[in-house]
């Protein structure tokens, strides 16, 4: 196992955050790491193009350092949900760039970071769910959850749903991204005693500067 797909309970939990944690992590321990974003909305028009600021922060986090299209085949430059955007620009998301720009990443590197769109069951087109992405590269699953009041039955049913789509779930990251929740880490143990993948660690804060914190990555060795 080379690469994992990062999703979430919802969409502003820390995906990005905990992609990058993981890159650098996995340079930590040695190896050639690169992150992936292959649906972006939300990007800036830039003199090189459209660019998204989730897509740069795993590109700055990657060693080596690939080509911008391969991180991110699909960039939007509206700030609306993936498909509706990739709907109103006309460019409809189809499987095979993602594939290609993963294979030529997966070419360079040990290990491949993949980041989705918002939560698992967010649609990438009309006929296209992260799902299909996530089966067609064969990778592993691994859960962002965002600590707040709600998080337990929203980090249950996305890992049931991740499990019926014929995906598997391979880890979960607890992330705290509401600093005044009560008894934080009695929710962390409650998902740690009922989600059917190991915790991988707990970042601070979603804004975490630089994502410093380390991660277990043994579900990629």
């Amino acid at each position: 196992m080379n690469a994992c797909y990062l999703t979430g309970t919802d969409t502003g939990i820390g995906k990005t955050v905990a992609s990058v944690a993981l890159l650098n992590t996995l340079r930590g321990h040695g190896h050639r790491a690169v992150g992936m974003k292959p649906v972006a909305s939300g990007c800036d028009r830039t003199a090189a193009g459209l660019r998204n600021a989730d897509a740069e922060a795993l590109l700055a986090a990657s060693r080596p350092q690939p080509a911008y299209a391969d991180v991110n085949p699909y960039a939007f430059e509206a700030p609306i949900a993936p498909h509706l955007a990739a709907l109103d620009a006309g460019t409809p998301i189809v499987l095979a760039p993602m594939d290609a720009a993963f294979r030529r990443l997966a070419g360079q590197a040990d290990r491949v970071v993949v980041e989705g769109v918002g939560g698992w069951m967010a649609p990438l087109s009309e006929t296209l769910m992260q799902a299909d992405l996530a089966r067609a590269l064969a990778l592993p699953v691994v859960l962002v959850v965002g600590l707040r009041l709600g998080c337990i039955n929203h980090a249950l049913l996305t890992a049931r749903a991740i499990t019926a789509d014929g995906c598997r779930l391979a880890g979960w990251i607890a992330n705290r991204i509401d600093p005044a929740m009560e008894r934080a880490d009695d929710n962390i143990a409650s998902l740690t005693a009922r989600l059917p993948a190991p915790l991988l660690g707990v970042l601070d804060r979603l804004d975490a500067p630089g994502a410093p914190a380390m991660l277990d990555p043994g579900f990629l060795r």
